[in-house]
């Protein structure tokens, strides 16, 4: 990727040395149409090489680009701050939840949520004699 991108700048540099090269005349850059400047008072032109001219106002149109897109993204940007800030808000109040309710102070729910003790086998013992507390008729 940085080979790439070290490609386009030098095809970038060298287009734009031909630009610069073949554009060298000077010319006359005015602020205002047909000598309007004159009831201004003073001088509203600039003699420049037709390349700066180029430059600059490839330049300017880049500036006034950035600066449209970036008023035009503004409420975007609104948006994400609100968002941002509701979700600190939600953390926030979620760690005071968690704090609030990290032991039960309810003593049913300490005891259900105590662990339970391990419990015998549950497989049942026979044995000839009938359980004790049980109606069963004895043995003949």
């Amino acid at each position: 990727m940085r080979f790439l991108r070290l490609i386009f700048i030098v095809a970038l540099a060298i287009i734009l040395i031909a630009v610069a090269l073949a554009n060298r005349d000077i010319v006359t850059l005015s602020a205002f149409p047909a000598n309007f400047g004159q009831y201004l008072g003073g001088r509203w032109s600039v003699d420049l090489p037709l390349f700066l001219v180029i430059f600059l106002a490839f330049a300017l149109g880049m500036l006034a680009g950035l600066v449209w897109e970036w008023l035009r993204e503004s409420h975007i940007r609104r948006e994400l701050r609100a968002k941002a800030a509701r979700a600190a808000r939600l953390e926030n109040e979620v760690g005071h939840l968690r704090e609030r309710h990290a032991s039960p102070k309810d003593e049913v729910l300490a005891i259900l949520d105590r662990p339970k003790p391990a419990a015998a086998p549950a497989t049942p013992v026979a044995s000839a004699e009938p359980a004790s507390g049980t109606t069963l008729p004895a043995n003949r």
